[in-house]
């Protein structure tokens, strides 16, 4: 069986592919989308950081790219949020990145020499006013204000809702097994439960699982995470105002009151599951860099796969047929550079 043909289809329905439909479909194309699995995207599975600076992406067209998404997300959210009339929790809070010595472990705690994209260095004895109860091995932080967060899991399905709402043709649980080709063109996507699909162009954006369709550099690194309420005891204001990007854990604090703490990093390939040792790391190396967290009641585990690459840049633009693109291998930067 062969379905209609479209402008346009998008294969994978995680937070690139949604977003790609999303402004295909806002420039008039007729598109069709195949998820084969939303619960499975990687985008469930982020803390939803926007963090560009305080993640250490070095200068170069990866920070350019980056620094530009940054600037569209209050443009691109506040759109997404007045098309599906839900809340995507994007919250420019800043981010602290907290170090156990300072810039300079031989010398005093000085701010080091600015350069462009360099956070401000905060000694430890002015950062209990940024955020109290911070560990006292902390000697100070990197503060970023320009970095901040959006809720991944709302703004997932935000789009998924104006996706829908503005006519896309949406699949799910519809994978594509093969890319059919015909003198360097992508003549059908083959799927096993829905048969065969047409269109005038695809994009690949099927982020982990991309590799199964085409021989490319992009595998699978399985993440762990997990999320606390705030300790009864200290009632049912989030006392965390600022996302904490340490040096083995990052606590990303949730306007619903969760805190969400990310994330392990292992080679595993799409071996499901939390792993106990997974999500002990997790717990002690975010009561460690913030100790009032062993009162937190636990929440909620869960894990998702990241689609890496080899030097963790992503696979972008004309793929190896004359009507392919590819939209993958984002790896850690997924939920940050959807608006770009």
């Amino acid at each position: 069986m062969t379905q209609p043909g479209s402008d346009i289809l998008v294969v994978g329905g995680g937070i690139m592919g949604l977003s790609i439909a999303l402004e295909l479909r806002q420039r008039g194309a007729e598109v069709t989308l195949l998820s084969r699995d939303f619960a499975a995207a990687a985008s469930h599975a982020a803390a939803g950081m926007l963090a560009p600076r305080a993640e250490g992406i070095p200068p170069g067209p990866m920070l350019d790219l980056c620094l530009a998404s940054l600037d569209r997300y209050p443009d691109w959210v506040a759109k997404l949020e007045a098309l599906s009339g839900q809340s995507v929790g994007y919250w420019p809070s800043g981010i602290l990145a907290p170090r156990s010595q300072g810039p300079d472990p031989e010398g005093p705690l000085t701010p080091p020499v600015s350069s462009p994209g360099q956070g401000q260095w905060i000694a430890a004895d002015s950062l209990r006013h940024y955020q109290p109860g911070l560990s006292a091995s902390v000697a100070g932080a990197y503060w970023y204000p320009e970095d901040g967060q959006v809720n991944n899991q709302a703004l997932i399905q935000a789009l998924r809702t104006v996706v829908l709402d503005l006519g896309v043709t949406l699949h799910e649980g519809v994978g594509a097994t093969a890319l059919r080709q015909s003198q360097g063109r992508i003549e059908r996507v083959c799927t096993a439960q829905s048969g065969d699909f047409q269109a005038t162009h695809v994009v690949l954006a099927a982020g982990a699982w991309s590799h199964e369709r085409l021989p490319i550099p992009v595998f699978p690194k399985k993440g762990e995470m997990a999320s606390l309420r705030v300790p009864p005891h200290l009632g049912t204001i989030q006392p965390l105002q600022r996302v904490l990007f340490g040096e083995r854990i990052y606590i990303v604090p949730r306007q619903d009151g969760r805190i969400v703490l990310g994330a392990t990093s292992q080679e595993v390939g799409f071996t499901p599951g939390n792993t106990a040792a997974g999500v002990h790391q997790l717990l002690a190396n975010a009561i460690d860099l913030l100790p009032w967290l062993a009162d937190g009641l636990l929440d909620q585990t869960w894990w998702g796969y990241r689609p890496a690459t080899p030097d963790e840049m992503p696979l972008l633009g004309q793929g190896p047929a004359e009507n392919l693109f590819l939209a993958t291998g984002h790896y850690r930067n997924g939920i940050l550079l959807a608006p770009i």
